[in-house]
């Protein structure tokens, strides 16, 4: 029997209506005792995504708590995905068991420090993210946010030698900043 759930949030939106079912059952390994296991089956009346299945071995957990449980992980995968993307975790350089030990914590430790400096400097206000003709964001990415960050730091160390106020500097001022936006992102 399918049971209607309103779940808070949903990947991004404040709410989504999905369908569950569930049931008990278990799980057998050749060698291993067997383990009891509360399976629940999730699926999207509106067809927007695939069925899933979600397996939880707590029996008292309401299948609701488990599909919400599933849907906050989302958080953390998009964490990892951008500190792959942009912070270079899981690259060449990092494929030894030591080697994952000694940078990963301090690369995730980078992605923190980007963060509250960004919010800092936003103070408050949401960060505009970079859009094409071709593809609109709805909200910001750690690219966006790894950018802005870039762009105050070498716009204030490296580009403050001319005066503030003049138009043009060795070569035009526009110019200087596409260029510096254009850094930010490809860094």
């Amino acid at each position: 029997m399918w049971e209607h759930v309103c779940l808070r949030p949903w990947y991004g939106q404040a709410q989504r209506t999905v369908e569950l079912t569930t049931g008990t059952a278990v799980w057998y390994h050749a060698g291993l005792p067997v383990v009891p296991l509360r399976w629940v089956l999730v699926r999207d009346p509106q067809e927007q995504f695939a069925p899933q299945a979600l397996l939880c071995t707590d029996l008292a957990v309401l299948a609701r708590q488990i599909v919400a449980w599933f849907s906050q992980r989302w958080q953390v995968e998009v964490t990892f995905e951008e500190a792959r993307a942009h912070l270079g975790i899981e690259t060449q350089r990092q494929w030894t068991a030591q080697a994952i030990a000694r940078t990963t914590p301090l690369l995730l430790r980078l992605y923190s420090l980007i963060t509250l400096v960004a919010q800092q400097m936003l103070g408050g206000n949401p960060l505009a993210p970079r859009t094409a003709a071709w593809y609109a964001k709805p909200q910001a990415a750690f690219s966006d946010t790894i950018a802005l960050v870039r762009a105050r730091l070498w716009t204030d160390c490296h580009f403050s030698m001319s005066p503030p106020r003049a138009d043009l500097i060795k070569i035009p001022r526009a110019l200087l900043e596409r260029l510096t936006d254009t850094l930010c992102y490809a860094a």
